[in-house]
Protein backbone atom coordinates (compact mmCIF):
# COMPACT_ATOMS: atom_id res chain seq x y z
CA UNK A 1 0.00 0.00 0.00
CA UNK A 2 2.84 2.52 1.26
CA UNK A 3 4.41 1.88 -2.51
CA UNK A 4 0.82 3.32 -4.43
CA UNK A 5 0.31 5.89 -1.98
CA UNK A 6 4.06 6.86 -3.28
CA UNK A 7 3.25 6.37 -6.79
CA UNK A 8 0.23 8.61 -6.63
CA UNK A 9 2.10 11.48 -4.93
CA UNK A 10 4.64 11.57 -7.83
CA UNK A 11 2.05 11.05 -10.35
CA UNK A 12 -0.13 14.23 -9.33
CA UNK A 13 3.67 16.19 -8.35
CA UNK A 14 4.75 15.73 -12.35
CA UNK A 15 1.04 16.51 -13.48
CA UNK A 16 0.94 19.90 -12.10
CA UNK A 17 4.40 20.42 -13.09
CA UNK A 18 2.99 19.82 -16.76
CA UNK A 19 0.13 21.75 -16.42
CA UNK A 20 2.00 24.78 -14.82
CA UNK A 21 4.16 24.87 -17.78
CA UNK A 22 1.00 25.47 -19.81
CA UNK A 23 -0.05 28.08 -18.16
CA UNK A 24 0.67 31.49 -19.51
CA UNK A 25 2.41 33.46 -16.27
CA UNK A 26 0.16 36.40 -14.99
CA UNK A 27 1.32 39.93 -15.65
CA UNK A 28 -0.28 42.38 -14.01
CA UNK A 29 0.32 45.26 -16.25
CA UNK A 30 -1.18 43.50 -19.08
CA UNK A 31 -4.43 43.66 -17.12
CA UNK A 32 -4.45 46.82 -16.36
CA UNK A 33 -5.99 50.01 -18.54
CA UNK A 34 -3.40 52.63 -19.48
CA UNK A 35 -3.16 55.96 -17.50
CA UNK A 36 -5.14 58.21 -19.35
CA UNK A 37 -5.80 61.68 -18.65
CA UNK A 38 -8.06 64.03 -20.95
CA UNK A 39 -7.44 61.78 -24.23
CA UNK A 40 -3.61 61.32 -23.12
CA UNK A 41 -0.93 58.92 -22.03
CA UNK A 42 1.70 60.66 -22.37
CA UNK A 43 3.54 63.86 -22.06
CA UNK A 44 5.22 63.21 -24.99
CA UNK A 45 1.54 63.34 -26.94
CA UNK A 46 1.09 66.96 -25.98
CA UNK A 47 1.63 69.83 -28.54
CA UNK A 48 5.08 67.63 -30.01
CA UNK A 49 5.44 69.45 -32.84
CA UNK A 50 5.33 72.92 -30.53
CA UNK A 51 8.22 71.35 -28.39
CA UNK A 52 11.02 73.79 -29.12
CA UNK A 53 13.16 73.17 -26.29
CA UNK A 54 13.87 70.29 -23.57
CA UNK A 55 16.11 69.67 -21.18
CA UNK A 56 15.54 66.32 -19.29
CA UNK A 57 18.65 66.64 -16.94
CA UNK A 58 18.76 63.09 -16.92
CA UNK A 59 22.73 63.00 -16.73
CA UNK A 60 22.99 65.59 -19.22
CA UNK A 61 22.49 69.52 -19.79
CA UNK A 62 21.93 69.54 -23.33
CA UNK A 63 18.57 70.17 -24.78
CA UNK A 64 17.07 67.28 -26.60
CA UNK A 65 15.68 69.67 -29.81
CA UNK A 66 18.13 71.99 -30.53
CA UNK A 67 21.38 69.85 -28.61
CA UNK A 68 22.54 73.01 -27.34
CA UNK A 69 25.08 72.05 -24.07
CA UNK A 70 24.98 74.02 -21.03
CA UNK A 71 28.26 74.53 -18.62
CA UNK A 72 28.05 73.33 -15.42
CA UNK A 73 29.28 75.63 -12.64
CA UNK A 74 29.42 73.47 -9.82
CA UNK A 75 26.19 71.79 -10.06
CA UNK A 76 25.83 67.75 -10.31
CA UNK A 77 23.09 65.36 -10.51
CA UNK A 78 20.60 63.62 -8.45
CA UNK A 79 17.17 61.67 -8.07
CA UNK A 80 14.46 63.32 -10.44
CA UNK A 81 11.00 63.54 -11.06
CA UNK A 82 11.96 60.96 -13.89
CA UNK A 83 15.20 59.65 -13.62
CA UNK A 84 18.05 62.35 -12.63
CA UNK A 85 17.55 65.83 -12.07
CA UNK A 86 19.66 68.91 -11.69
CA UNK A 87 21.23 69.49 -8.96
CA UNK A 88 22.32 72.92 -6.99
CA UNK A 89 24.35 73.96 -4.39
CA UNK A 90 25.46 77.36 -3.02
CA UNK A 91 27.39 79.50 -5.86
CA UNK A 92 26.48 76.43 -8.12
CA UNK A 93 24.32 77.22 -11.72
CA UNK A 94 24.29 75.92 -15.53
CA UNK A 95 24.85 78.35 -18.12
CA UNK A 96 23.76 77.55 -21.54
CA UNK A 97 23.65 79.38 -24.69
CA UNK A 98 19.95 79.99 -26.25
CA UNK A 99 18.39 77.33 -28.75
CA UNK A 100 17.58 79.91 -31.36
CA UNK A 101 14.38 78.35 -31.43
CA UNK A 102 13.60 80.32 -28.25
CA UNK A 103 15.09 83.35 -29.05
CA UNK A 104 12.90 83.77 -31.60
CA UNK A 105 9.47 82.78 -29.71
CA UNK A 106 6.17 84.98 -29.67
CA UNK A 107 3.62 82.87 -28.18
CA UNK A 108 4.80 80.09 -25.15
CA UNK A 109 4.77 78.34 -22.76
CA UNK A 110 7.82 76.91 -20.50
CA UNK A 111 7.15 74.39 -17.40
CA UNK A 112 9.83 73.17 -14.93
CA UNK A 113 9.44 71.01 -12.42
CA UNK A 114 11.71 71.86 -8.53
CA UNK A 115 12.11 70.23 -5.54
CA UNK A 116 13.50 72.47 -2.84
CA UNK A 117 13.98 73.48 1.05
CA UNK A 118 12.14 76.63 2.04
CA UNK A 119 14.19 79.77 0.90
CA UNK A 120 15.44 81.70 4.42
CA UNK A 121 18.54 83.44 2.56
CA UNK A 122 17.19 84.85 -0.39
CA UNK A 123 15.10 85.00 -3.60
CA UNK A 124 15.67 81.67 -5.46
CA UNK A 125 16.08 82.02 -9.31
CA UNK A 126 14.72 78.49 -11.23
CA UNK A 127 15.42 79.86 -14.53
CA UNK A 128 16.27 82.48 -16.66
CA UNK A 129 16.03 83.62 -20.75
CA UNK A 130 19.32 85.99 -19.89
CA UNK A 131 19.63 89.55 -21.68
CA UNK A 132 22.33 91.23 -20.87
CA UNK A 133 21.84 94.74 -20.91
CA UNK A 134 19.19 94.88 -18.03
CA UNK A 135 18.99 94.26 -15.04
CA UNK A 136 16.41 91.94 -14.78
CA UNK A 137 16.08 89.10 -17.42
CA UNK A 138 13.66 88.68 -20.64
CA UNK A 139 12.13 85.92 -18.43
CA UNK A 140 12.81 85.19 -14.67
CA UNK A 141 10.63 82.23 -12.97
CA UNK A 142 11.67 82.91 -9.32
CA UNK A 143 10.63 81.78 -5.57
CA UNK A 144 10.93 85.31 -3.57
CA UNK A 145 11.73 86.10 -0.23
CA UNK A 146 8.64 86.11 2.29
CA UNK A 147 8.33 82.37 2.47
CA UNK A 148 7.31 80.42 5.27
CA UNK A 149 7.45 76.45 6.29
CA UNK A 150 3.97 75.67 3.81
CA UNK A 151 3.88 78.87 1.86
CA UNK A 152 6.38 80.29 -1.15
CA UNK A 153 5.98 83.75 -2.81
CA UNK A 154 6.29 82.49 -6.44
CA UNK A 155 7.26 85.31 -8.94
CA UNK A 156 7.84 85.73 -12.76
CA UNK A 157 9.15 88.47 -14.57
CA UNK A 158 8.86 89.14 -18.46
CA UNK A 159 10.71 92.13 -20.41
CA UNK A 160 9.60 92.50 -24.10
CA UNK A 161 12.66 94.15 -26.10
CA UNK A 162 10.04 95.49 -28.95
CA UNK A 163 7.13 96.69 -27.20
CA UNK A 164 9.03 100.62 -26.90
CA UNK A 165 12.22 102.19 -27.40
CA UNK A 166 13.26 101.22 -23.67
CA UNK A 167 11.15 97.70 -23.50
CA UNK A 168 8.50 97.00 -21.28
CA UNK A 169 8.80 94.97 -17.93
CA UNK A 170 5.96 92.91 -16.86
CA UNK A 171 5.71 91.12 -13.08
CA UNK A 172 3.53 88.23 -12.26
CA UNK A 173 3.67 87.84 -8.20
CA UNK A 174 4.63 86.92 -5.93
CA UNK A 175 1.64 84.42 -5.49
CA UNK A 176 1.39 83.04 -2.27
CA UNK A 177 1.52 79.14 -3.31
CA UNK A 178 1.09 76.56 -0.70
CA UNK A 179 3.49 73.66 0.16
CA UNK A 180 6.15 74.50 -2.65
CA UNK A 181 9.23 72.81 -0.26
CA UNK A 182 10.13 69.39 0.19
CA UNK A 183 8.76 67.55 -2.77
CA UNK A 184 8.03 67.86 -6.67
CA UNK A 185 6.21 70.94 -7.65
CA UNK A 186 5.59 71.94 -11.01
CA UNK A 187 5.78 75.99 -12.08
CA UNK A 188 4.09 76.67 -15.79
CA UNK A 189 4.09 79.76 -17.77
CA UNK A 190 2.37 80.38 -20.51
CA UNK A 191 1.96 83.45 -22.82
CA UNK A 192 -0.30 84.46 -25.35
CA UNK A 193 0.87 86.94 -27.72
CA UNK A 194 -2.53 87.09 -29.99
CA UNK A 195 -4.14 88.80 -26.76
CA UNK A 196 -1.15 90.12 -24.54
CA UNK A 197 -1.98 87.56 -21.95
CA UNK A 198 -0.20 85.49 -19.35
CA UNK A 199 -1.21 82.93 -17.28
CA UNK A 200 0.97 81.22 -14.03
CA UNK A 201 0.09 77.92 -13.54
CA UNK A 202 1.21 76.02 -10.28
CA UNK A 203 0.55 72.46 -10.01
CA UNK A 204 -1.35 72.24 -12.99
CA UNK A 205 -3.85 74.35 -11.68
CA UNK A 206 -3.99 78.36 -13.01
CA UNK A 207 -2.88 80.53 -10.25
CA UNK A 208 -2.69 84.25 -11.92
CA UNK A 209 -3.76 85.60 -15.31
CA UNK A 210 -2.61 88.92 -16.67
CA UNK A 211 -3.63 90.94 -19.88
CA UNK A 212 -1.18 93.28 -20.49
CA UNK A 213 -2.52 95.71 -22.95
CA UNK A 214 0.04 96.77 -25.67
CA UNK A 215 2.86 94.28 -25.05
CA UNK A 216 2.99 92.08 -28.36
CA UNK A 217 4.38 91.18 -30.35
CA UNK A 218 7.13 89.59 -28.06
CA UNK A 219 10.48 90.35 -29.25
CA UNK A 220 13.42 88.47 -27.20
CA UNK A 221 15.91 89.02 -30.28
CA UNK A 222 18.10 90.59 -27.27
CA UNK A 223 18.51 87.38 -25.35
CA UNK A 224 21.88 84.94 -25.53
CA UNK A 225 21.84 82.75 -22.79
CA UNK A 226 20.09 80.82 -20.37
CA UNK A 227 21.00 80.09 -16.92
CA UNK A 228 19.34 77.73 -14.59
CA UNK A 229 19.93 77.43 -10.66
CA UNK A 230 19.97 81.53 -9.01
CA UNK A 231 19.31 84.75 -10.86
CA UNK A 232 21.76 86.01 -13.56
CA UNK A 233 22.97 88.79 -11.58
CA UNK A 234 23.97 86.43 -9.32
CA UNK A 235 26.99 84.51 -12.01
CA UNK A 236 30.07 85.02 -11.74
CA UNK A 237 30.61 86.93 -13.65
CA UNK A 238 27.39 88.52 -13.48
CA UNK A 239 25.10 88.37 -16.72
CA UNK A 240 23.47 91.36 -16.34
CA UNK A 241 24.25 95.16 -16.73
CA UNK A 242 25.81 97.12 -13.99
CA UNK A 243 25.06 94.93 -11.29
CA UNK A 244 26.61 92.43 -9.47
CA UNK A 245 25.80 89.10 -6.17
CA UNK A 246 22.83 90.80 -4.56
CA UNK A 247 22.24 90.31 -0.81
CA UNK A 248 18.61 89.37 -1.16
CA UNK A 249 19.30 86.96 -3.40
CA UNK A 250 20.58 83.08 -3.51
CA UNK A 251 21.01 79.81 -5.43
CA UNK A 252 18.88 76.74 -5.56
CA UNK A 253 20.19 74.16 -3.45
CA UNK A 254 17.44 71.60 -4.57
CA UNK A 255 16.61 70.05 -8.02
CA UNK A 256 15.29 71.51 -11.19
CA UNK A 257 13.65 69.12 -13.74
CA UNK A 258 12.00 68.10 -16.85
CA UNK A 259 12.22 71.95 -18.46
CA UNK A 260 10.15 72.51 -21.66
CA UNK A 261 9.49 74.94 -23.99
CA UNK A 262 7.29 75.42 -26.34
CA UNK A 263 6.36 77.63 -28.67
CA UNK A 264 2.74 78.02 -28.47
CA UNK A 265 1.01 78.75 -25.05
CA UNK A 266 -0.54 75.43 -23.85
CA UNK A 267 -4.52 75.42 -23.34
CA UNK A 268 -5.43 74.44 -19.43
CA UNK A 269 -6.32 71.08 -20.46
CA UNK A 270 -2.87 70.49 -21.91
CA UNK A 271 -1.02 72.10 -18.33
CA UNK A 272 -3.05 70.01 -16.38
CA UNK A 273 -2.31 67.32 -18.65
CA UNK A 274 1.08 67.37 -18.90
CA UNK A 275 1.73 67.65 -15.01
CA UNK A 276 -0.47 64.93 -14.09
CA UNK A 277 1.03 62.41 -16.67
CA UNK A 278 4.68 63.59 -15.63
CA UNK A 279 3.96 63.10 -11.93
CA UNK A 280 3.12 59.85 -13.11
CA UNK A 281 6.15 59.28 -14.57
CA UNK A 282 4.43 58.94 -18.16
Amino acid sequence: MKKLANKYIIAVVLASLGLSSCVKKFDASSYAPPLTINGYTSASQIAPTNLVAHWTFNGTLTDSISNTTGVATGTSFSGGLEGQALQGANNSYVLSALPPAVQSLHSFTVSTWVNMSENTTGAVGLLSIVNSQTFWSNLDIFFNNGATPTVGQLEVHIFNNGASATGTDVFIGSVAVNNPFGGWVNVTLTYDDTKSTFVLYYNGGSIATDVVTGFAPLNWTGATQMIFGTLPFMANPSLTSGATAQGWATYLTGALDETRIYNVALTSIEVSSLVGLQRRGK
